[in-house]
């Protein structure tokens, strides 16, 4: 059970800081964060979103992703879509400089997750994906058995 403790630990955590500097590194010709690309490639994918969705889909607290909407409208990669809302119920979308740094992300992306999985069969793919999700969800009810608990 150590050991599995262990190898578990040491495999999550270096799988994480490998995807951290991944996304710093990919997003250094943009002179932006690794949020930033969440936050781009999840408005390209999706259209428009607000902050608070998009702290729900980049996993990321409200501050962080205020900042990085700041910084993204700044730089002109993102805008507000016109509506009569709160700044942080208003949907946001890609500009045009925004379109094309988000297809130069999926470009990106496509090519991390294929090098990733390089060796990987499509059925052995689908059984990492599905007990990967069946962990975090597990992982996820302790968690908020604590929450309870409090």
């Amino acid at each position: 059970m150590q050991e599995r403790y262990r190898l578990f630990t040491t495999l999550i955590t270096n799988i994480n800081r490998s995807i951290k500097r991944i996304k710093t590194e990919e997003m250094a010709e943009f002179e932006l964060k690794s949020v930033h690309l969440s936050c781009l490639y999840y408005l390209h994918k999706e259209g428009s979103l607000t902050a608070k969705e998009l702290c729900r889909v980049c996993e990321e607290d409200k501050a962080n992703i205020s900042r990085c909407v700041e910084l993204l409208e700044e730089n002109g990669y993102i805008k507000p879509r016109p509506k009569d809302t709160k700044r942080y119920k208003t949907p946001l979308e890609l500009t045009e400089k925004g379109h094309s740094a988000a297809e130069v992300i999926d470009t990106k992306v496509d090519r991390i997750l294929e090098e990733a999985s390089s060796g990987l069969s499509d059925s052995d793919r689908d059984i990492l994906y599905r007990s990967l999700g069946l962990i975090s969800e597990n992982l996820q009810k302790i968690c908020d058995n604590y929450d309870a608990e409090e």
